[in-house]
């Protein structure tokens, strides 16, 4: 395991915007998925996944990240092997989740947790998630509450997103004291309707949809679709920075798929935070931190100005280095007090 040294310090002092760099280019020192993936043990816990194991130009186990199915198989074998989830299944055509990446963003929140509670990441039920966009998949919900024992309630607008998350938690026992579902039934609503009146959360979460229009999403599809072919020729694929790599954004012509509420709304990521930050002035005594990955960073100082005018006591950009890949995520308060530990 790497030093302490890798970690990303975040600065918490008050009016804080800083943008904190991590040292170096790797996953979240707490990640489970450094590395290449262990093929043979995958494949021992799943045998599923067999059929789909090839060898690279060196020799390696891997597996074609081109392929839908094989991706689907691989997140079921990681789920299974490091998260106790033994029956995981999304519905066709929706977002397949690189896992390495979306553990980063929980790991990097649990350091942010850990900032306001002596040093020490708080753990179990009394700690309160809100995954926001949860999809199909459930699966910040799934990594937080097996990685740290975490309760989640997770949204969604879009209604066989819930119905599948629902599933996935009722079918595994390890999730169904931890995870609860719900659908945002409002249109441009992103916490009024989930946050109740005696609801507490030490966190709120989103992966936003990034794409203004289809249209947008299908064109930048081709785009990194051309990139993707071309960067496998050169270097050796199998290792969890390749999964993490390709990210969020594509279209279902892509291996991870993706339905419109997935991948773009109207004004796409910067207006659908922007709204979220306005709605957190109404919900401030009810959240210690809220957060948002955000794709695009031209878009950070212009939500970073938008939550000083609805009054946010403090900001932070956190950067989360992953391979040769730098994603981030804002988190905002408004004056929180010490999470429960």
């Amino acid at each position: 395991m790497a030093s302490k040294k890798n970690h990303i310090k975040i600065d918490s002092k008050t009016n804080s915007n800083k943008v904190v760099k991590s040292s170096v280019s790797r996953l979240h020192v707490r990640n489970l998925h450094q590395g290449r993936y262990d093929m043979s043990l995958l494949c021992h816990c799943l045998p599923a996944l067999k059929p789909f194991i090839t060898k690279n130009v060196v020799g390696d186990e891997t597996i074609s990240f081109n392929d839908p199915k094989a991706i689907l198989t691989l997140n079921q074998a990681l789920l299974a092997y490091y998260y106790n989830v033994d029956l995981w299944q999304i519905p066709e055509g929706y977002l397949c989740p690189p896992i390495p990446g979306r553990a980063d963003y929980i790991h990097y929140l649990a350091d942010l947790l850990a900032q306001t509670n002596d040093g020490e990441i708080p753990r179990g039920k009394p700690v309160r998630v809100l995954d926001v966009g949860c999809g199909a998949s459930c699966i910040y919900p799934i990594i937080g509450s097996q990685s740290y024992g975490w309760q989640f309630v997770g949204s969604d607008i879009d209604l066989v997103s819930v119905n599948c998350a629902k599933n996935i938690v009722q079918s595994n026992r390890s999730l169904t004291k931890h995870i609860k579902l719900i659908q945002q039934k409002t249109v441009n609503s992103i916490f009024k309707g989930i946050i109740k009146p005696d609801d507490y959360f030490e966190l709120t979460m989103c992966n936003p949809p990034f794409y203004e229009s289809i249209k947008q999403a299908q064109d930048n599809n081709q785009r990194k679709k051309s990139n993707l072919l071309k960067n496998q020729v050169k270097r050796c694929v199998g290792s969890a920075s390749d999964q993490t790599h390709q990210g969020k954004g594509k279209d279902k012509e892509r291996n991870f798929g993706g339905q419109n509420t997935e991948l773009w709304c109207q004004g796409g990521e910067l207006k659908f935070v922007t709204l979220m930050a306005e709605e957190s002035v109404l919900y401030k005594g009810q959240v210690h931190w809220f957060s948002s990955l955000i794709s695009n960073v031209q878009n950070v100082p212009k939500i970073k100005t938008k939550l000083k005018q609805v009054g946010a006591s403090e900001i932070l950009v956190v950067n989360m280095a992953q391979g040769n890949k730098i994603s981030r995520f804002i988190a905002w308060n408004f004056g929180s007090t010490q999470v429960n530990s």
